[in-house]
């Protein structure tokens, strides 16, 4: 727990910098993933890490920064798709870089070593 609270302080500054959360962030990446389909809020959260966010309130702080837009479906008007839009994938263009980022976070560790821990919290992840 101590190691993810570190990890996630260190994301946070590298967001705060371009003025996104982490959830926003991991919306924002599901949505580039989905492309050209659209998702509703339930299908994003569905996908999320973070099961718990408020998935609908997330999506309008992105559409008010102009990251997605949304729109009301045809067959059901009580849900949404929701797209990534060229900003959005412009500012995960440059966020692209955090997987180097995360490897200045875990500089310590040889390659077999991360190999190693990957290895072992996939294996908890299947097991759990």
């Amino acid at each position: 727990m101590y190691t993810t609270s570190q990890l996630e302080s260190y994301l946070k500054e590298i967001f705060k910098k371009e003025e996104i959360t982490l959830q926003q962030y991991n919306i924002l990446r599901i949505l580039r993933g989905s492309r050209p389909n659209p998702l509703s809020t339930m299908q994003i959260r569905d996908r999320m890490m973070d099961k718990m966010s408020d998935t609908s309130r997330i999506v309008d702080r992105l559409l008010l920064k102009k990251l997605v837009t949304k729109k009301a479906t045809a067959g059901d008007k009580r849900l949404v798709d929701v797209r990534i839009t060229k900003k959005g994938l412009l500012l995960l263009q440059k966020l692209d870089t955090i997987e180097d980022n995360v490897s200045v976070f875990l500089a310590n560790l040889s390659e077999a070593e991360a190999n190693h821990i990957s290895d072992l919290l996939d294996k908890i992840n299947n097991e759990g």
